[in-house]
């Protein structure tokens, strides 16, 4: 193509944008109605829209707008185009014309929030955001709008509230998700950063950075954080709990044992501290002991299936197999994904000479093995490798 073919081609192009359009409209049939001919132009406005041509679906909408100058639809769907072309100011122009006519028009208030909220404006946003929620469908994601305007006015509690709310009408919704973990974070740091201000060597510092590296599961960090704390508060209670799950957490179950102990003396009924203390004692085959822990915690607990998993294995290290194939198959219906209550099992069946029972948990353990390894993202091994394995 020459040069000046191409000069004559860009400078005529946009004339057959427009010349198209005129014949689209020309085109339309003689006698139509007008809702008709809005609904063509509506058509072929989208399609533009879809298609990346913002200018063209502009224009179409302008000339909808000829036909029926107050349609709320028409002025919404401009507005709505130009706040994909961040043209924030006419779309406000619009929205607010389509909510002079309807104040509660479907998805209106919204989309002027979200004008106002392109602009930094979040007062206005707000108040657009709030008047959508009255309305009898709110658009879905206003909720989760709103809290972004409410976090740029500093509301953060008002923001963290609209997200749960958020959450609960949609717990799908990960944006929703994401921002409340931000924000959670965020009121995190700024707790921290006023008690290290405060003290930065006071009790309640060093047990939250205990929680903090348990969290993280960094912990040696954790168990120091949380003998400092109990060296400004000795008698605090739970500090003694954590410190013994941090070390359970690491198999160092001889430290662990005492600090459960502590906790025990605290809460003799807390089953959890019972059912970690029987951990422990089926560890050592200490099993009368640990079946008087476990029982404390079944009695709070009567559907956890790691309860019913170490009485099972109580009752099979006492030599009470009816017992212990009644608490193992208790864990598997508490929990039908777990393998290891099936490998015992498949003993407890060896045990009462019901080779064929022995032979079918065999394989269902091996099963769920599989698929426990694979949700790990561990490389496949022999499933006598996990029948050696722990709790």
């Amino acid at each position: 193509m020459s040069c000046c073919s191409q000069i004559s081609w860009r400078v005529t192009r946009p004339l057959c944008h427009l010349l198209a359009l005129a014949l689209a409209c020309l085109l339309l049939p003689f006698g139509v109605s007008a809702e008709t001919q809005i609904s063509l132009l509506l058509d072929q406005a989208r399609a533009s829209e879809k298609s990346g041509d913002y200018p063209t679906a502009a224009r179409i909408y302008l000339r909808a707008l000829a036909i029926s100058p107050n349609d709320p639809e028409i002025l919404k769907r401009l507005g709505v185009l130009e706040q994909t072309q961040l043209n924030f100011d006419e779309s406000i122009a619009h929205f607010r014309s389509v909510l002079a006519l309807h104040p509660r028009y479907p998805q209106a208030n919204f989309f002027l929030g979200v004008s106002y909220f392109g602009k930094n404006d979040s007062a206005d946003a707000i108040q657009s955001f709030e008047r959508e929620l009255t309305t009898p469908r709110p658009h879905p994601r206003c909720r989760y709008y709103l809290a972004l305007a409410l976090r740029a006015s500093s509301r953060t509690d008002d923001a963290i509230a609209q997200l749960d709310q958020a959450v609960a009408d949609d717990p799908k919704d990960a944006d929703a998700y994401y921002e409340l973990a931000r924000m959670h974070t965020n009121a995190s740091l700024q707790a921290i950063e006023k008690l290290k201000n405060l003290d930065p060597d006071s009790f309640q510092l060093h047990a939250l950075m205990g929680e903090i590296y348990a969290g993280e599961r960094q912990y040696a960090n954790a168990i120091s954080e949380y003998k400092a704390a109990l060296a400004k508060r000795p008698n605090v209670p739970r500090i003694h709990f954590s410190i013994g799950v941090a070390y359970w957490a690491q198999y160092e179950w001889e430290s662990a044992e005492p600090e459960f102990l502590q906790a025990f003396a605290e809460n003799p009924d807390d089953p959890l501290t019972n059912l970690y203390l029987g951990d422990i004692s089926v560890r050592r085959q200490h099993f009368a002991e640990a079946c008087r822990y476990l029982r404390v915690a079944e009695k709070a607990q009567p559907h956890m299936a790691q309860v019913h998993l170490l009485l099972g294995e109580c009752y099979r290290g006492e030599n009470d197999p009816e017992n212990s194939k009644a608490e193992l198959l208790a864990a598997i219906e508490a929990d039908p994904m777990a393998s290891r209550p099936h490998f015992l099992l498949a003993q407890v069946y060896k045990d009462l000479h019901d080779a064929a029972a022995s032979a079918r948990e065999l394989a269902q353990f091996d099963s769920l093995s599989k698929i426990e390894r694979e949700k790990a993202g561990q490389v496949p091994g022999s499933s006598e490798e996990s029948r050696q394995g722990g709790h």
